[in-house]
């Protein structure tokens, strides 16, 4: 089953996005890929710092994700 790495520790957003693509994939927080900081969200806008975390994700731990 493909794993997609969400850049969240809520456990209710992943909870929420599993109940809306169902079980075709295996959803991994932040916690599951080793990432234990706060990643800043310094940007204006909701569209960049989600660019902002998925490229801090991808540099840092190698997987590609979304925010």
């Amino acid at each position: 089953m493909p794993q997609l790495v969400f850049a969240t520790n809520n456990n209710n957003k992943i909870a929420e996005i599993k109940a809306q693509l169902g079980e075709q994939y295996v959803f991994l927080s932040l916690k599951d890929i080793g990432c234990h900081e706060e990643i800043p969200e310094t940007n204006p806008t909701l569209a960049g710092n989600a660019r902002q975390k998925a490229r801090h994700v991808k540099e840092n731990y190698g997987h590609d994700c979304f925010s």
